[in-house]
């Protein structure tokens, strides 16, 4: 229970970033230093969310988990971020890498 702050918090701010990072993509006709502009105001957030998720979770976890678990979850939102806003198709083989990315989850966090 007490890792859900920080996994909750990852998970939030993952959602900014995926606006911040590709969300403008749907908007290719507005002129490129508009799209950073509006990226970073997003991009805020995100770190509003990511600092405190890091602060919080280095209580239990070291560094290297703390960023392994942010790119599962990163993954994650990705996965759904890509085919629910920008309506792109998720083949096979991004199912197969990312499985492969998230294995190296287990050892990371397996105590050898």
């Amino acid at each position: 229970m007490k890792y859900i702050a920080p996994i909750a918090l990852l998970t939030l701010s993952n959602i900014f970033m995926m606006f911040a990072w590709y969300g403008h993509l749907k908007f290719k006709s507005a002129p490129l230093w508009i799209a950073v502009v509006v990226s970073w105001g997003i991009a805020f957030f995100e770190y509003c969310l990511q600092v405190p998720a890091n602060r919080i979770g280095h209580a239990y976890w070291d560094a290297a988990h703390l960023k392994t678990l942010q790119e599962v979850i990163t993954l994650t939102v990705f996965a759904v971020f890509s085919v629910v806003y920008l309506k792109e198709e998720f083949k096979w083989n991004y199912t197969v890498g990312f499985i492969l990315m998230i294995l190296a989850v287990f050892f990371v966090f397996k105590k050898w």
